[in-house]
């Protein structure tokens, strides 16, 4: 079974596309501090995540740089040649629900939400503002 769950910090603001055959499709990463803390080496590990269709749309209208996350998917790999011609790997998260954590601020006129409902259970009548 290939999944994986992460929670962290957004590390800079989400970078949105749409593909050429329209499917909304987002890219951004993530630090996860790390239990314990290494002596000598960052204290955080940073994942590179893959959010596509409605998780797209609800990462790039609801979440930023610094936002709390919960995400929800599987690694995939993948092999390239560099510029120098060196054989190398990346690994990223393709996200299938992707959860804020920070508390919304009810006391801002205009806070967004910071939940979501999981990708395949969102559907055209799905408001964020429901529980509120």
């Amino acid at each position: 079974m290939n999944q994986i769950t992460i929670t962290g910090k957004i590390g800079k603001e989400p970078e949105f596309r749409t593909t050429s055959g329209g499917k909304s499709m987002v890219t951004f990463s993530v630090a996860v501090k790390k239990q314990m803390k290494p002596s000598d080496g960052p204290d955080s590990d940073w994942f590179n995540i893959t959010a596509w269709d409605k998780t797209a749309d609800f990462v790039v209208n609801y979440l930023h740089k610094g936002s709390g996350v919960a995400i929800v998917g599987r690694m995939e790999s993948r092999k390239f040649t560099d510029k120098d011609g060196n054989n190398r790997e990346a690994w990223s998260v393709i996200a299938s629900s992707v959860e804020g954590t920070d508390r919304r601020d009810d006391s801002t006129p205009n806070a967004k939400p910071k939940t979501a409902q999981p990708a395949q259970q969102v559907g055209q009548d799905y408001d964020p503002f429901e529980d509120d």
